[in-house]
This record gives C-alpha cells, structure tokens and sequence, in this order.
C-alpha cells in the first residue's frame, strides 16, 4: 500500500519561503507522476504543479516564476520550493502520486502552509 508522507509546512510571512516535502514509500513499479494538490476553506482543491516521471513539470498560472517541483527518484521523494509567498497560497497541501496516467491517485494527509503577517 502506497504511503506518502509530507512536511515542511508552517507559518511564513508574506514575501517567504517554504520547502514541501513528500516521501513515498510502498510503491511497487514505477511512478507515472507526482505532484501537490492544495485546498483553502470553502474552496475546491487544486493542481498545483505536478511533475512526470521524465521530469516535464506542469504549475498552476498563479504561482508560475514563484514556485519549483523537484523531484529525488532514487528516494521517491517530491520536493515544493515554494517562493514569494502571498496570503492567497494559503492552504492546507496535499502530495500524491500516480503510478498510471489515468490510474487512481494516492494521498498524503496534507500538510498546512500559513501566510499571514
């Protein structure tokens, strides 16, 4: 069973920084993507930026030049710097993975970023 496990969230003033890390563990064969998702209250969750087994990377407009997605595929390991943070990125941030294109995602428990000064 697949597990993903994040960190790194936190409270930041507007203007910081903060880096997202996502371990998977119990993947059996290889990963399609992986990626973070976020939500706020009242809001629908969101792609955030995603990125593909042979590295190509996707990011939501918003948070384009602010934010980059790395990924460790030796540790199974996807990383979220996340720059120039605005109040608007707050949010609780879900990591997961995929391991088909169009195959069910697995879910880390999120993990909650705080932008407020």
């Amino acid at each position: 069973q697949v597990q993903l496990v994040e960190s790194g969230g936190g409270l930041v003033q507007p203007g910081g920084s903060l880096r997202l890390s996502c371990a998977a563990s119990g993947i059996s064969g290889s990963i399609y993507s992986m990626g973070w998702y976020r939500q706020a209250p009242g809001k629908q969750r969101e792609l955030v930026a995603s990125i593909l087994n042979g590295g190509s990377t996707n990011y939501k407009d918003s948070v384009k030049g602010r934010f980059t997605i790395s990924r460790d595929n030796a540790e199974i390991t996807v990383y979220l710097q996340m720059n120039s943070l605005k109040i608007e990125d707050t949010a609780v941030y879900y990591c997961y993975s995929r391991q088909r294109i169009f195959g069910p995602p697995s879910w880390g428990q999120g993990t909650q970023v705080t932008v407020s000064s």
